[in-house]
């Protein structure tokens, strides 16, 4: 197969990369390819002739696009739609990367691919509306829901605790949002695994079991060895300019029906640890 991942710079992007074997692959960042100006993603995929496109490219910053709304809606909502348009004049299959955020928060229960959308921030209204557009394009792509992404090569939540806790002997960090740890090598096997499977609709791509960000941050300190304490807070006290979804756990379901399976967070973080070290 020929696969060209758009946002091959970027966590994700990285990932696959270094994960994917055996296939034809073409990386591009934005500085190849501006998702936001259509006819650049054509002349590019024109020339690349891909079998699969990865769309992981994204303005990430969820606080970012609440002051930067018309950026956030070009890049994540326009830039998509750009890149559908362009894989059906050639007959190429497109996975979206989405997000959590795509929901409210207000459930207790794990989230399923079929559960209504009612994003409270910019960002995921972005992802929704993004989501939407490509249903209506390219009816027959995928759109592979992940969250609380974490790696090598890029800003993540455990490298921010490890920075921290280097410098800090304690750490406060908010203990009443719940979700789903998701180590960016685990998520770029999955949506190898995906593409050979030519997987179809929402498929939501995360690490096994949740936690909140106060138990992923003590899990953190103690695999790195650091003495810093961590203390739980509320998101009221630790407040932020884009609201976060109180529960965002993803039900995986939709991957166990294409025959994926996802390590937990727990065994994830001990890679990336590991991987940390080099």
């Amino acid at each position: 197969m020929k696969i060209t991942i758009l946002g091959a710079s970027g966590l994700l992007g990285q990932a696959l990369m270094r994960e994917w074997e055996g296939d034809e692959v073409t990386g591009l960042s934005s500085k190849d390819a501006d998702i936001r100006h259509a006819a650049q993603v054509r002349a590019v995929l024109d020339k690349t002739r891909p079998d699969w496109i990865v769309l992981s490219a994204a303005y990430t910053d969820v606080d970012g696009c609440e002051s930067h709304q018309e950026l956030a809606f070009a890049v994540n909502r326009d830039g998509p739609a750009n890149v559908a348009q362009a894989a059906k004049d050639i007959g190429a299959r497109l996975i979206f990367l989405s997000s959590d955020y795509v929901f409210d928060g207000t459930k207790t229960s794990p989230y399923e691919a079929d559960d209504r959308r009612n994003p409270q921030s910019v960002y995921g209204r972005t992802k929704a509306e993004a989501e939407l557009r490509l249903l209506g394009l390219m009816p027959g792509c995928c759109i592979a829901r992940t969250s609380w992404l974490f790696g090598i090569g890029g800003k993540c939540f455990p490298d921010t605790i490890l920075r921290l806790g280097a410098s800090r002997p304690t750490l406060d960090v908010v203990d009443d949002q719940r979700g789903s740890p998701t180590y960016s090598v685990d998520l770029a096997r999955a949506i190898i695994q995906l593409c050979r499977a030519n997987a179809v609709g929402i498929v939501h791509v995360t690490n096994s079991a949740d936690c909140t960000w106060f138990e992923f941050a003590r899990e953190i300190v103690n695999g790195a060895g650091l003495p810093t304490e961590v203390h739980p807070t509320t998101s009221e006290k630790m407040a932020r300019p884009a609201p976060r979804p109180a529960y965002s756990v993803l039900s995986a379901k939709s991957l166990q029906k294409w025959g994926i399976t996802m390590p937990s967070w727990q065994d994830a973080l001990l890679r990336y640890l590991q991987e940390r070290k080099g």
